[in-house]
């Protein structure tokens, strides 16, 4: 049984292979942490509706809800700006507190 890479797995491999060629160890990614998905259904928000805002597929927001994806920081503050709130409030090099996200 075979399995299909991701586009992430692929993006990573490029990235290998050109700081390779380029004479550079590839350095490991760090980690971003988000509640995107907390914070959208607190705004009563779809995958979809937010999608459409951002001008992204609705599966590039499960992407990046799941942790498999760390948007480009034009991306991270697109959805802030639709979510009226700070990117900070979404996205972390830190995980986040268990702490409930309140509406404004």
């Amino acid at each position: 049984m075979t399995t299909t890479p991701t586009t992430h797995d692929i993006a990573l491999l490029l990235h290998s292979i050109y700081a390779t060629a380029m004479g550079r160890k590839p350095k490991e990614e760090t980690p971003v942490f988000n509640r995107l998905e907390e914070v959208r259904e607190t705004r009563g928000l779809s995958r979809t509706e937010l999608a459409y805002g951002a001008d992204v597929h609705y599966q590039t927001i499960g992407y990046i809800e799941r942790g498999e994806y760390s948007p480009s920081l034009s991306l991270a503050l697109t959805l802030a700006k639709i979510l009226r709130t700070d990117v900070h409030d979404i996205f972390s090099l830190e995980p986040f507190s268990k702490k409930k996200v309140t509406t404004s």
